[in-house]
């Protein structure tokens, strides 16, 4: 598709940001186009070929990003304004993550309309204490979201402000101890059995065959798939930390048959406008295939993870050596997976049996 033949503008259509694509009739031109994008569709009523808004798109189209940074400053009042935008700007000097950043600015923008009219600034150590009872009150707010908050809300004060640490007198909510989630060997086997689509296949293979987080089977470029040495880089994962991990031989066929189908660029796991293949997405093919294979667990995508290292254990593997292939910093989170592993439970004997 050669963009010089296409001029594109943004506008609405029921509802939805779209992208209306402008070209003279030729039906090579409409071929390209929809060749490209499978989804562009015709709107009557526009009387123009169009795609959804998103930052993908205009990637794709060489168009400049959408700035939703201003469209949400412009929802917060004057007085507060400011203090987001600095918030913003020192999450990105100090190089946090994309998906930190989205939490701290979304739980930041919830004190910002909270307050309306009134300076952040001018909070006290009392007035935030009673900001998170009321969060945990009236919102209802679980532990692991109120520990986002207050982080966000420290950082500004400490990072964006420079104020002393001042606010490590308010009691953090305790984390609930909970056990991972995981599938058996027999539930993961039928869960690929069922899954037909290729990209699909290939996602939920690698996630369970590397143990990798959703964010790092996304963000898996090609260059990083080394089949001589048969490893796989993981390139500034979470935490900022480089590892590698063993490419499984059994999905070396199926990674060869994938690419001459889908011919990805960059990423092994393309979005259908380019790009990183969205982790929702990711999520709901996950939701999809528990479905169809009929396992009834709550569990989300990250158990194929927590199945990946609690099979590793019961196969005799080194709590040390998991812990370095899940890129774990303390051992403590790698040795929750003793607590489920029937290998480990299997040494117990009841009471009951010594009578």
């Amino acid at each position: 598709m050669n963009l010089k033949y296409y001029s594109f503008s943004m506008s609405s259509h029921r509802g939805n940001a779209v992208i209306l694509i402008s070209f003279p009739y030729r039906q090579d031109l409409i071929k390209a186009l929809r060749q490209r994008f499978p989804s562009a569709k015709w709107s009557a009523t526009k009387k123009s070929w169009y795609l959804p808004d998103l930052n993908v798109v205009r990637t794709a189209l060489n168009l400049m990003p959408k700035d939703n940074l201003k469209a949400k400053a412009s929802k917060i009042h004057l007085v507060n304004r400011q203090a987001f935008l600095n918030l913003n700007e020192q999450l990105s000097l100090k190089g946090y993550s994309p998906s930190t950043k989205r939490i701290y600015i979304a739980e930041f923008m919830h004190l910002l309309d909270l307050l309306d009219d009134y300076d952040v600034k001018d909070l006290s150590p009392k007035r935030l204490k009673d900001y998170f009872l009321y969060c945990i009150k009236i919102e209802k707010m679980s532990e692991r979201k109120l520990n986002g908050k207050i982080n966000a809300i420290k950082f500004y004060f400490e990072q964006v402000l420079n104020r002393p640490k001042m606010f490590f007198d308010i009691p953090r909510p305790k984390k609930p101890l909970t056990l991972p989630k995981m599938l058996s060997k027999s539930e993961v086997k039928k869960l690929f059995r069922v899954t037909t689509n290729l990209k699909h296949k290939i996602a939920l293979q690698l996630t369970y065959g590397m143990g990798l987080r959703v964010s790092e089977v996304v963000r898996l470029k090609l260059t990083d798939i080394d089949s001589k040495r048969m490893v796989v880089h993981l390139n500034g994962a979470k935490g900022k930390k480089d590892r590698y991990v063993p490419l499984p031989e059994s999905v070396l066929p199926l990674l060869r048959e994938y690419y001459i189908t889908y011919k990805p660029k960059e990423f092994l796991l393309e979005g259908q406008y380019g790009g990183v293949y969205a982790r929702s997405s990711l999520q709901q093919v996950f939701k999809k295939a528990m479905r169809k294979a009929r396992i009834k667990k709550n569990i989300g995508i990250h158990g194929l993870r927590h199945s990946y290292a609690t099979h590793l254990l019961e196969s005799g593997a080194d709590m040390r050596f998991i812990q370095e292939l899940l890129g774990h910093n303390s051992i403590k989170t790698t040795q929750v997976y003793t607590k489920v592993t029937p290998r480990s439970m299997s040494k117990i004997k009841s009471p009951l049996d010594t009578l």
